[in-house]
């Protein structure tokens, strides 16, 4: 699964691994792909440090890269507290009702409320930055699009290739004119925030419209099939995430959300804006049901509904309510119904991929 891409990063296979598990990252690049480590969950740039601390020590020397949540528009000014009191009290009272009518407990005096989306603030994002050039990192994705022209000048002189998501040719398009190395394709089918193109018809328009930056396939990718699928449109790699959550390595703070997980069918996910504020693909539970009922007071923008509903996913998952316990994940969903190392996704990967090329090969007389 090699490509002129993975040629030029170094890395034996064309597959790029975004996750926010430290050890799953570095599994991926042992494994010989690129480990993509997720900062948005980094706070703090000491966290974040101690992060890549440890993917130095854990990746053999192979190469590794970070992805950040950043706006292409400078946002200053504004802190995490003025944001906060933007939420409507209508919207506070909802989340209480909800997480009353299922019983979920406070969080007790000594109990830390997990992740807050505060990685899309500028001086967050630019903190994570100052860290992350202190490393040897090869990649540096942007989920949000193609970051500040002058992050991605930053990033080519410390020799960084910059890449970029997009859910449709027109998105990808400004990304080649903001001097975007890589285009990742991201389909309908993709977990996490997602267009309304499916992968089949997205990545061989993106590749077209970007005529000559390496595009990354997105999206409904989890078998060796799908990835030979992906370069057979045009792609030179494959962007995979939502595969590795029930890894072995992975660190879900949930066995019941892993037996979810394991036992959902590809018809089981929906985007939902009950997590961010924007389109994301995630489980179906009670509580994505609870943000689209008509009676209820729907979901704010992004930031918003985040910072709002921060505490209540930390009481979710400290208290494994499983009606409402849930995470972003791709329709891929219903193929990840066994726990594997990611050595092992690797080599299934790998054997799938020759099967493929084996098949097209005889339906094109060369076997």
């Amino acid at each position: 699964m090699e490509t002129e891409l993975s040629k030029r990063l170094g890395i034996e296979h064309a597959i790029f691994g975004f996750t926010p598990f430290p050890a799953v990252a570095a599994a991926i690049s042992r494994a010989g792909g690129m480990g993509v480590l997720g900062a948005v969950r980094y706070s703090d740039a000491d966290e974040l440090a101690r992060g890549l601390d440890w993917m130095e020590e854990n990746t053999d020397g192979r190469p590794y890269g970070l992805d950040v949540v950043m706006p292409a528009k400078k946002v200053e000014g504004v802190s995490v507290a003025d944001i906060e009191a933007m939420i409507p009290e209508g919207h506070r009272d909802y989340v209480r009702q909800v997480l009353a009518k299922h019983g979920v407990p406070e969080l007790g005096p000594d109990d830390v409320s997990g992740w807050r989306i505060t990685g899309w603030m500028e001086e967050v994002a630019r903190n994570q930055l100052d860290v992350a050039f202190d490393y040897p990192i090869k990649l540096l994705a942007n989920a949000l699009g193609s970051p500040p022209a002058d992050v991605i000048a930053r990033a080519h002189e410390h020799d960084v290739l910059v890449a970029a998501l997009a859910g449709s040719a027109r998105h990808a398009g400004h990304h080649k004119d903001a001097g975007i190395d890589i285009v990742v394709a991201q389909g309908y089918e993709a977990g996490g925030h997602t267009g309304e193109i499916a992968s089949m018809v997205l990545v061989p328009e993106v590749v077209s419209a970007v005529d000559g930056i390496p595009v990354l396939a997105a999206g409904g990718i989890g078998t060796g099939e799908q990835v030979a699928a992906g370069l057979a449109l045009g792609a030179q790699g494959v962007w995979l995430g939502s595969v590795w959550l029930t890894t072995t390595e992975a660190e879900l703070p949930s066995r019941v959300l892993i037996d979810k997980l394991l036992a959902a069918g590809s018809g089981d996910t929906v985007r939902s804006r009950a997590l961010t504020g924007k389109p994301a693909r995630q489980l179906r539970t009670e509580w994505t049901d609870a943000w689209e009922d008509p009676a209820g007071p729907g979901t704010l923008p992004m930031p918003l509904q985040g910072l709002l509903v921060a505490d209540a996913v930390s009481r979710i998952q400290k208290y494994e309510t499983e009606p409402l316990l849930g995470t972003p994940v791709g329709q891929i969903v219903g193929q990840m119904n066994s726990e594997r190392s990611v050595q092992a996704v690797f080599d299934d990967l790998t054997r799938g991929f020759e099967r493929a090329v084996d098949r097209i090969n005889r339906i094109a007389g060369r076997a």
